[in-house]
């Protein structure tokens, strides 16, 4: 079960330093400016935003009003209109880019890298899509084909976010590799879709990481040693997190009206995801010869 108060003070911490720095970094527009004071500070805002991925819910209006209004109400006395908060989630949208940085796990050495589609529309409406219509791409998965974006992550052993990416769906999963695995170190292992000579050779090169992706079926096997062989086969870990990510913190839905919306729903998904008190880890507790 999910705590409210450990959550909030999480968020008020990061939101107390962050906006110290925010307000005095951003650009002063001539003329007169009106500044309405909202009821809800920037921390209430973003705790109740994430709080709806870790509640179970499909439907964030449904979320606001028969839980938030009904049984948080003491917790937040300044709740608006849903109308009115709606209009708020535009200004939340960098404080959560940097506040899911701040949560991101730290690098052991060991990493795992993966895409998934983020679908905005069926199919068949794909023609009379409109919200989407300049930004969203049809794009492939080994499944079937989609209308959306592709959603790039890293993780370590331990199941926490190291790095992520979001792009259009026919973007090729190797191309954000090199900006992904920036800052990172050690091993990193990926499937099929990412085998490239080059990309290893580079990242090898640049950073110091050995690249590890699973070779094609037309492809010689190459000789590996034990221990990068059994760590290859554990690549199901960062599918289980996209599974999480899409059936249980609700970053996947066709029903978004913005694009601003899409990406602030997508953040506090992983944001929720990262407060997960239990992650998928491989449990790495044996020890291999110094050799392998």
């Amino acid at each position: 079960m999910y705590s409210l108060e450990a959550l909030f003070c999480h968020v008020d911490d990061f939101c107390q330093e962050f906006e110290q720095v925010w307000y005095k970094k951003l650009l002063i527009h001539g003329g007169i400016k009106r500044h309405r004071e909202k009821s809800l500070c920037l921390s209430e805002i973003m705790t109740i935003l994430i709080a709806f991925h870790q509640n179970h819910y499909r439907d964030f209006k449904y979320f606001y009003l028969n839980h938030v209004k009904q049984y948080w109400n003491s917790a937040f006395p300044g709740l608006p209109s849903y109308q009115r908060f709606i209009e708020w989630l535009p200004s939340t949208l960098i404080p959560l880019c940097v506040y899911l940085k701040h949560c991101f796990g730290r690098c052991t050495g060991i990493g795992f890298i993966d895409s998934t589609s983020l679908k905005v529309c069926h199919n068949r409406r794909i023609s009379r899509h409109r919200v989407f219509k300049d930004l969203a791409s049809r794009g492939k998965t080994s499944v079937d084909w989609f209308f959306g974006f592709k959603l790039h992550l890293v993780v370590n052993e331990f199941g926490q976010l190291l790095n992520v990416a979001l792009t259009p769906g026919n973007v090729d999963d190797r191309q954000p590799v090199h900006d992904l695995l920036s800052g990172l170190f050690g091993k990193i292992f990926a499937d099929r879709g990412y085998v490239s000579q080059k990309l290893a050779t580079q990242l090898l090169n640049d950073f110091g990481i050995e690249f590890f992706a699973k070779p094609r079926r037309n492809m010689k096997n190459k000789l590996m040693r034990l221990h990068d062989k059994l760590l290859s086969r554990k690549r199901s870990i960062i599918e289980t997190i996209n599974d999480q990510l899409k059936n249980i913190s609700q970053i996947e839905h066709s029903r978004h009206r913005s694009p601003v919306n899409f990406c602030v729903n997508v953040l506090c998904g992983l944001i929720a995801y990262c407060h997960q008190p239990k992650k998928p880890s491989l449990h790495l507790d044996w020890v291999l010869p110094s050799y392998l």
